[in-house]
């Protein structure tokens, strides 16, 4: 559907789709939400994993979730068991899942790239009772049993695939079918211990129930008033988003197409090809030479995060496509979106108003509510949010005020009601007086044509205690030399006020990230301090590095 007749759909207010979407009652728990969807449309795909050509209608869904539940069931898994599931993007994901929550039992999901620590971490701070895996991951669980670090017996791990000795899903999907006790099930019981990113120490597990799952794909799906046919989720099951997008998709009676993993040159393929109409648009794609069929998509609506402000209309334009930002974390679901019609902010870089079943207010360092265009922190309360987490009164306590979450976020409202994000109050840089959002410095350098990616950290300085320092990836065919930098500085100076304008540059093959694929601030921020790095320094106009100083060509 391209652009203005996307625009030209006739909706409800947002204030009166908020109040119809919060009025009607929510399903008792996910299996009465997919067992209805089921009965309204039982021969519809409701998921299609296009790279592994595997496929499932409602009803074959609903026979093989109320299967596994039972054989689940009878190796010993009950209601409120944590269960640990690490797998790839296989239909035995969901699957999985949605038998766990059938049952009332918890999911603790894994990302399969940990390492042998972050694992054993997970499954011993979860209280992991059994674990589900793939077969790729047999080598690794040989050893964290062989060592007992974990506390999970291994007459309790199923294995998806060969199983080697363990338990196997498949036998255990095949178990007859039996009716199940689904009453039992509440929207306030726990069903997900999902851990942060953890850019700094360890991650810590939210706690979030089915009422969490039901709030998040409800307002997903019908707080724009559109209807999206086929829906795109390409990155991993175990991350937060595919997850909501699967329960989006079901309230929408639409279907899911679940790609391996997350591709910036396959992303507008996958759209053409599959007829897309939501999705979440990674903004790098913009960055990727131009297709003759870059306009040619069925996209109603795309979410984007954090686009740089000049990229916005340009992406709108590029793609014909409704680009409309969003904000949420794990701890909350989605918090804030911008409305599909709310044209007049394209590149603003508003986060929009407060989702359905969602109150966000800005507070002072007092305590006290912000005035509009004042910044503060964004606190966030509403149905479902997270009940704390897991093992960790303390942070528990930390995070909460007066019954709002505090995100930790410095936002702004402005006098509409419409609230902006500064930045993260553990990523601000104090040079002198002033506070520097590192987001803000580099939304203007990935909006350069010559950056990929950037990140901005502090780094120390006797004068003004903190300096900015930046490390860029370049472009594919952009040349790390004297000219690409100075058309950056170019860039930072004709967008950023004099004092924000970065005073160190690196150039970088490719960002550290965390596990969900966050830039890991603190390794750059070590990173940093180290004097090896050969490193620009804008103020003296040199490149520097441990062995002495060269002059700029």
């Amino acid at each position: 559907m391209a652009y203005l007749e996307t625009l030209a759909t006739s909706v409800p207010p947002v204030a009166d789709r908020r109040r119809q979407i919060e009025s009607e009652a929510l399903p008792r728990n996910l299996h009465a939400l997919l067992a209805q969807a089921a009965r309204d449309n039982g021969d519809a795909t409701l998921w299609n994993f296009f790279e592994i050509g595997q496929t499932i209608t409602y009803a074959d869904c609903l026979a093989q979730v109320e299967r596994l539940a039972a054989g689940l069931q009878d190796i010993g898994v009950k209601k409120g068991d944590h269960v640990a599931v690490m797998m790839p993007n296989v239909p035995a994901m969901p699957l999985t899942w949605l038998a766990l929550a059938t049952l009332g039992a918890v999911m603790v999901p894994v990302n399969v790239t940990y390492t042998h620590r972050e694992v054993t971490y997970v499954l011993s701070n979860s209280d992991a009772q059994f674990l589900v895996a793939h077969e790729s991951i047999t080598p690794l669980i040989n050893t964290l049993l062989t060592e007992a670090s974990t506390g999970i017996n291994p007459s309790r791990v199923v294995i998806d695939g060969h199983s080697d000795g363990y338990l196997s899903w498949q036998t255990l999907a095949d178990t007859p079918w039996r009716e199940l006790d689904t009453q039992q099930v509440s929207q306030g019981d726990l069903l997900n211990i999902q851990y942060t990113s953890g850019t700094t120490g360890f991650p810590k597990g939210c706690m979030l129930t089915q009422e969490y799952w039901l709030t998040s794909g409800k307002a997903n799906a019908f707080r724009d008033g559109r209807k999206y046919r086929n829906l795109l989720a390409p990155t991993p099951f175990y991350y937060m988003d595919p997850q909501w997008l699967l329960l989006m998709t079901i309230y929408q009676r639409g279907t899911l197409f679940v790609a391996n993993r997350q591709s910036a040159s396959r992303f507008m393929q996958w759209v053409r090809t599959y007829e897309i109409n939501f999705c979440l648009l990674p903004y790098l794609i913009y960055k990727q030479p131009p297709h003759e069929d870059d306009g040619k998509n069925s996209l109603i609506r795309a979410n984007v995060y954090g686009a740089p402000r000049d990229l916005h209309a340009k992406i709108e334009q590029r793609f014909d496509v409704v680009a409309r930002e969003a904000f949420g974390m794990t701890e909350v679901g989605p918090a804030m979106f911008m409305p599909i019609e709310a044209t007049d902010t394209v590149g603003s870089g508003s986060c929009g108003v407060p989702s359905p079943f969602r109150e966000c207010k800005v507070i002072t360092e007092a305590g006290d509510e912000a005035l509009p265009g004042q910044v503060g922190e964004l606190c966030i309360r509403g149905k479902g949010i997270l009940l704390g987490y897991y093992n960790n009164p303390a942070a528990t306590e930390a995070a909460f005020l007066d019954g709002w979450f505090r995100t930790g976020d410095a936002f702004m409202r402005d006098e509409r009601g419409y609230f902006y994000i500064q930045g993260r109050y553990k990523d601000m840089i104090r040079r002198s007086a002033e506070n520097i959002a590192a987001r803000e410095v580099e939304a203007v350098l990935n909006g350069l044509t010559e950056v990929s990616e950037s990140a901005a950290v502090p780094v120390p300085d006797a004068i003004r205690g903190e300096e900015v320092k930046v490390f860029v990836v370049l472009r594919e065919g952009v040349p790390a030399d004297d000219a690409s930098l100075q058309n950056i500085i170019a860039g930072c100076q004709a967008n950023l006020a004099k004092f924000k304008v970065p005073r160190y540059y690196s150039f970088i093959k490719e960002l550290p990230k965390t596990a969900s694929l966050k830039i890991a601030k603190a390794t750059l921020r070590e990173r940093a301090a180290d004097l090896s790095e050969r490193t620009y320094d804008h103020q003296a106009g040199q490149w520097q590095t441990a062995s002495g100083e060269e002059k700029s060509a």
